[in-house]
């Protein structure tokens, strides 16, 4: 992930009709969503501030988050945020590499030595 950055609250919110997973480090952010539109505000209190990703694997759990569209959300942001595991390539087969001898260097004789090209 790009930030560093640990919360202790995180739930869920819906603005124009749609979820998502909301997050902060002090319950007070309930007046800021409602301040801005957001409805079904609900918001839970983690145990211990963690990362954004592991607190909505912790949500997931929640029984206050057990509806369709609180799933719903938290699914999506998994699915989004979900650590990306580098792909292995395919090992490919190289054709063994023959041993040769380069030629070997023989001097020619040309007639006439000292004539220019």
């Amino acid at each position: 992930m790009a930030t560093d950055k640990l919360f202790n609250i995180v739930g869920v919110s819906k603005l124009n009709g749609e979820y998502k997973v909301r997050f902060a480090t002090d319950i007070m952010r309930i007046k800021v969503l409602s301040k801005h539109g957001h409805e079904d505000i609900r918001l839970c209190e983690l145990d211990t501030p963690v990362s954004k990703y592991e607190a909505v694997k912790q949500l997931q759990t929640q029984a206050e988050f057990a509806d369709a569209q609180a799933q719903s959300a938290i699914a999506e942001y998994l699915d989004e945020k979900a650590p990306k595991t580098p792909k292995a390539k395919a090992p490919v087969a190289k054709a063994p590499v023959k041993a040769t001898k380069a030629p070997a260097k023989t001097a020619k004789v040309a007639e006439d030595e000292d004539a220019p090209f």
